[in-house]
C-alpha cells in the first residue's frame, strides 16, 4: 500500500500576502482559492512538479501560530539554478550550504548535502535540498 503526503497546512497571518509570496515569488501553482462566506477561505498551492500541496487559510485551518512551521523541505535537481531563480523573484535566500558528508558525490557533489534556506513573510522556515538523481 502506498502512503502519500498530499497536503501540508502552513499557518499565515495575512492570506493575500502569503498567496502572493507562494504564487508570485516561489512560483507555486494556485490550485484553488475558495471562500466560505465572509470569515472562511482556503488557498491551495502546489510547487512545480510536486505531488504535495500546501494550504493557507482563514477560519478553516487548525490553529497554529503564524510562522510556527519549521523544516519544510523542497527538493530540486539543480540548487544553483533554483537559488538564482528565487533570487530573481525577490526571495531572501541563504547562500548554498553543504551539510554533512556526501555519501554519493556523483554525479554532483551537492547531491544530498547541498541546501539553501528561506522564510516566508510570517517566518515559516523552508529548506531547499539538491538531489539530481536517486539510486
Amino acid at each position: 500500500m502506498n502512503w502519500t503526503l498530499e497536503v501540508v497546512i502552513v499557518p499565515v497571518s495575512d492570506l493575500d500576502r502569503a498567496k502572493a509570496f507562494y504564487a508570485d515569488q516561489l512560483g507555486f501553482a494556485v490550485d484553488h482559492d475558495t471562500a466560505f462566506g465572509d470569515d472562511a477561505r482556503i488557498v491551495q498551492l502546489t510547487p512545480p512538479g510536486s505531488g504535495c500541496s500546501i494550504v493557507i487559510g482563514k477560519g478553516v485551518v487548525p490553529q497554529m501560530p503564524p510562522g510556527s512551521l519549521k523544516g519544510l523541505q523542497l527538493v530540486v535537481p539543480d540548487l544553483h539554478k533554483a537559488r538564482a531563480e528565487l533570487l530573481a523573484r525577490g526571495v531572501e535566500i541563504s547562500e548554498i550550504q553543504v551539510i554533512g558528508e556526501n555519501p554519493r558525490p556523483m554525479p554532483d557533489p551537492l547531491d544530498n548535502v547541498g541546501f539553501v534556506f528561506f522564510d516566508d513573510p510570517d517566518g515559516n522556515a523552508w529548506a531547499v535540498q539538491q538531489i539530481s538523481s536517486r539510486p
